[in-house]
């Protein structure tokens, strides 16, 4: 009996694939990836041990990229977005999971060195603490407490004081227009 070995290679990286998945939507530390790709202020792609996972960083929400060729986005999206490249692109990172989004990316934390990268662009007035449903098992207080700190610090984003619209309602009338 011929067996194709691409089939069965393709077979073993979906098998890899759907472990890793399992583990990060575990609240687990699932390895080290890679980080080949930042879409935005807070979506990334990975790769690492013969996988590639997307990822939405957990407990952040980052002004929007305009999904409109040549429209400029949200304010600050572009430089939230070259705020996480600097931060974590070609760089080694670990994630902990928090399950699932609707687009089934990773829901994680991004640690580099021991450092969380979720935390630090709040921080820096580049995201907003996320205001929906959190994930299981995840503790949003310290990512409330950043942004109150970075609010009150005018940094980033915040510089905009009334003119600033959250990502959410952003979106919201995107959909109106």
């Amino acid at each position: 009996m011929f067996i194709n070995r691409k089939i069965i290679k393709d077979l073993f990286q979906l098998l890899l694939l759907f472990s890793f998945i399992l583990l990060l939507s575990k609240n687990a530390i699932a390895g080290q990836f890679k980080v080949t790709r930042v879409y935005d202020g807070d979506s990334i792609t990975c790769v690492g041990n013969g996988v590639t996972i997307k990822v939405r960083l957990v407990g952040i929400d980052a002004p929007e990229t305009s999904k409109k060729k040549n429209a400029p986005g949200q304010p600050y999206s572009q430089q939230a977005k070259k705020a996480l490249a600097g931060l974590m692109l070609n760089k080694t990172v670990e994630i902990k999971g928090y399950g699932l989004d609707r687009y089934n990316r990773v829901l994680g934390e991004i640690f580099i060195d021991g450092k969380n990268v979720n935390l630090e662009i709040i921080r820096r007035g580049m995201a907003e603490s996320y205001k929906g449903k959190p994930a299981s098992g995840f503790n949003a207080e310290p990512y409330l407490e950043a942004e109150k700190e970075a609010r009150s610090a005018l940094k980033g984003m915040w510089i905009l004081k009334e003119k600033y619209v959250s990502p959410k309602e952003w979106r919201r009338m995107q959909k109106e227009n």
